[in-house]
């Protein structure tokens, strides 16, 4: 982890609201935008701001989500996800994320991720595996 990873550092990322990330159940002319998609893309807005701030063989997981959906954002609509790192404890890392869509909120929460050593989670991941058979 390089020491460029503090508490304060912020950042946005843009989607537009496609197929992939809607509901159906309301009917075609209903769409919007799915609370589990919302949660991915939050997940990996973290992920990929984490990413330049670690060190090669460093990647992180995600260990915590605490997600309330307040509007909906319909299919089409530009939406930004805005984070802030809110506390580095170690390996720990916290983000408050909100999303919006222009003028209006569509979520807001927390997203917790734990910073790993690639080879030695995979190490651990084919011993389970082997176990297993």
């Amino acid at each position: 982890m390089k020491p460029t990873l503090k508490a304060g550092l912020a950042a946005t990322k843009k989607i537009t609201v496609d197929e992939p990330r809607v509901i159906n159940f309301m009917g075609e002319d209903c769409r919007v935008y799915a609370t589990p998609r919302i949660i991915s893309d939050v997940e990996y807005t973290c992920r990929d701001f984490l990413l330049g701030h670690l060190d090669p063989g460093e990647d992180s997981v995600g260990t915590k989500v605490n997600w309330e959906h307040v509007g909906p954002a319909l299919l089409g609509a530009e939406i930004t996800i805005s984070i802030k790192l809110a506390n580095v404890d170690g390996r720990r890392v916290s983000f408050e994320a909100t999303v919006d869509d222009g003028p209006d909120a569509v979520a807001r929460g927390t997203h917790e991720r734990f910073i790993v050593d690639v080879q030695k989670v995979r190490e651990r991941l084919l011993r389970k595996k082997a176990q297993r058979g």
